[in-house]
Order: C-alpha cells, then structure tokens, then sequence
C-alpha cells in the first residue's frame, strides 16, 4: 500500500512538535508538500529543520500565526489560499479541577481546541469543493469519549472536535472531500513529558517509564498498557489524508491503545 501525496498541499496546524510535527514528518514522506504552522517563527524553523534532517527532499513552508485568534488564521489564509488535505491539530491540555478553572480559560481552550478548527474548515473546505477533492482531519482525543474528572475543558473541547467533523461530513456529502477526526490516546510527546516531569523525579523513573506508568495507573484500561509513539499516530492521520481513504468520512479513528472500552468508535 502506497500512500502517494505528491502535488498535494498538506497543512498541519499545531505542527511544530508532538503530534503535529509527526504528522507533517508524515506527509512529507508521502510526498506531500507541508505547511507547517506554529506562533512562534523559532519553532517553526526548528521544525522545518527537523523534517529536513530525516527527509532533505521534503517539500516545506513554514507560516507564524497565532490561529486561537481569527486575525490569526486570516493571516495564515492570506500567506496559504488553499489546501489539498487540512489536518486541525492545534490543541492545549491542563490537568486542573474543575473547580478551580475560570470563565476565561474555558473561552482560551474553546478558542484554540475548537474555533481554530472551525475557521480554517470553512476556509479551507470551499476550495476543495470546487476542485472535487479534499481532506480535513481534526485531532480529537480519547478523552472526548471518556471526559477524565480531571481534564474535564480539555475533554469538552475534544468531544467537541469529534460533533464538528461528523456533522461537516455530512454537509460536504457528495463533494469529494472527506472529514474525519482521529482519537489519540495519552502520546509520548514533550507535552506529556511536561506534565508528567514533577511525578518522574519524585519517582526516579525515566520520563519514558513515567509515561507508562501514567497509563497503567491513569488509564488502566488500556491494551497496550504504555503511551503510543507519535509515529503510532501520524500514521492513521496519513492514511486518511490520501487517495486511499476515500470511502472513510464522518468516522472517529481511536488510535488510543485500547483506553475506550468499547466495540464501537
């Protein structure tokens, strides 16, 4: 199975690290050429440099835009019109109790984890309508399915990305274009790491061990009982970006180790 994205323009939100910055490593290989898009212009260039690094063939460019706001994705708009295939990565995550998060960072992670989203789709999706092709991805999460007590804002915003894409899909019915959403478990990336990083040097485990351990006791239902590889992720993201997928739409992907138990979704 060859997964073939030459001539198509592949944009990642959220893309200058973690799962995003896999998924655009993804692309990449498959040809595609990639727009990685982050707000600070350093992390996009280490980006872009690291993508080089595995693949100097890569097709690259590389926007800064702050896509929480709409001035924001206008800007990324202006500097890329259109786009084959649309990955909505962007996202933030807390572990914070519910009673103690304010108005306003609910707003924040509404803003970043779900508007974002929804601004470039309806952007992005007119012109794939007009071409009779497309892709459009959101980055859900496991926790959108099974909202932890103590993430419940994140875990909103996520079953939030999953209503968008499944209704999207049905408004882009016939056009050519698919839309669905992918469901990552607990992903050993820096942000988890960051997170976990206090618990790893009470511990005296390694950051990756810590990681496991955090899904063996936080997410006991896992199969795979460890955190997935972002490459583990990137993948079913690619596939769903590519001709082949072409019969998949309104789905919601788990590539979350097992953590939903559940024969559906």
């Amino acid at each position: 199975m060859k997964l073939d994205l030459t001539d198509k323009i592949a944009l990642v939100s959220g893309s200058t690290s973690g799962i995003g910055l896999g998924i655009a490593v993804g692309l990449a290989k498959a040809g595609a050429t990639v727009v990685v898009v982050g707000r600070q212009e350093a992390g996009v260039a280490t980006a872009i440099a690291s993508i080089k690094a595995q693949y100097p063939a890569a097709l690259l460019r590389g926007v800064v835009a702050d896509l929480s706001t709409g001035q924001g994705v206008e800007a990324l708009i202006a500097a890329v019109p259109v786009a084959d295939v649309l990955v909505n990565n962007l996202g933030i995550f807390n572990d914070k109790d519910f009673f103690t998060v304010p108005d306003d960072e609910w707003m924040h992670f509404y803003n970043v984890n779900v508007l974002s989203g929804v601004r470039l789709a309806r952007h992005y999706a007119t012109g794939m309508t007009e071409q009779g092709w497309g892709r459009i991805i959101f980055v859900s999460s496991e926790s959108g399915v099974a909202i932890p007590g103590d993430m419940i804002n994140y875990g909103v915003t996520k079953a939030a990305n999953l209503a968008v894409s499944h209704g999207l899909a049905k408004r882009l019915a016939g056009t050519g274009v698919t839309v669905n959403a992918i469901l990552p478990g607990p992903t050993f990336t820096e942000g988890l790491k960051t997170m976990l990083a206090e618990a790893a040097e009470q511990s005296g485990r390694s950051p990756r061990e810590q990681a496991d351990e955090f899904v063996r006791s936080a997410r006991p239902s896992s199969i795979i009982q460890r955190a997935a590889d972002v490459e583990e992720v990137a993948n079913l993201a690619v596939y769903l970006a590519s001709p082949l997928s072409s019969a998949t739409t309104g789905a919601a992907l788990r590539v979350d180790g097992g953590v939903v138990d559940t024969l559906t979704m």
